[in-house]
């Protein structure tokens, strides 16, 4: 079966909502749909999370972020750390989890592979979180959402890479052609992402940066841009490519980008700590 006719299969089977999740994805699923109950109480949210040890972990860490943690008093329970983050972020940790956990390869090369791309993903959420806040002024919340789930497709196709044999192999020019947004649409929709992530991502996909960025699209795809870690997805199809976050630059208001995000670097830094998995 060729690569293309791999890809369209797999797409078909989520479309048909064939897809089944590991058993810790299952509790961050369960606990992103009680978040979105209106009657929702922190309590109830806290039982959820104190049910997948690895969520535990990461909302108590995000909560000591220097982000949401600014005085240093160290937060040690899951309790206080919900109410510090609120239920909006609760639900991109438990998305983290998700996407995360779609990967459980068997192989040593595969494990790497994720956790490369996981790394990246850590990186493009932070710094997705800082530019909506600091440079393009959008909600933070919803751009690092999106940046935890831009690369969900590429879980799911690691995950998958055993039934195929070479599927990961170089020259995969249909993964970055047309696999990556297939894929991804199929499981944002089967996550339930909200139409305005999806069209973020999209914009990603695409991969025309506007600049100056104003849109949640020119958000993310500036985050994925900036990276230090880029996704080992875009090697699969064999062509070289060059740094581009060394030049990009611009002026917002009195300080530059690069001023910026120099300023903000302990911030992404500790974002990115928090949601590694």
């Amino acid at each position: 079966m060729q690569r293309y006719e791999i890809l369209r299969s797999i797409a078909t089977e989520l479309d048909h909502g064939e897809v089944t999740f590991p058993t810790n994805a299952l509790v961050a699923l369960k606990l992103q749909h009680a978040l979105g109950d209106p009657d929702c109480h922190a309590d109830t949210a806290t039982r959820l999370i104190k049910a997948e040890p690895l969520l535990s972990a990461k909302v108590v860490a995000l909560a000591n972020s220097t982000v949401f943690n600014p005085s240093g008093r160290p937060i040690t329970d899951v309790r206080t750390a919900v109410l510090r983050l609120g239920f909006r972020y609760l639900r991109s940790l438990a998305a983290a989890v998700v996407t995360r956990q779609l990967a459980v390869p068997l192989s040593a090369t595969d494990r790497e592979l994720a956790a490369r791309l996981w790394e990246h993903t850590a990186h493009v959420a932070a710094l997705a979180q800082i530019i909506a806040r600091k440079v393009t002024h959008l909600d933070p919340e919803t751009a690092m959402f999106a940046g935890i789930v831009h690369e969900v497709g590429g879980f799911y196709l690691i995950s998958r890479a055993a039934e195929y044999p070479g599927l990961l192999d170089e020259d995969f020019s249909a993964w970055n052609e047309t696999g990556e947004a297939e894929l991804g649409r199929a499981l944002l929709k089967v996550l339930g992402v909200p139409q305005a992530v999806v069209d973020a991502i999209e914009v990603c996909w695409a991969g025309y940066l506007a600049m100056p960025p104003t849109t949640l699209g020119d958000t993310l795809l500036l985050a994925d841009e900036l990276a230090p870690v880029e996704s080992p997805l875009r090697d699969l199809d064999g062509i070289p490519r060059e740094g581009t976050a060394a030049a990009i630059d611009m002026l917002i208001g009195e300080e530059t980008l690069v001023e910026i995000l120099q300023e903000s670097a302990e911030d992404v830094r500790s974002l990115a700590a928090a949601l590694r998995l």
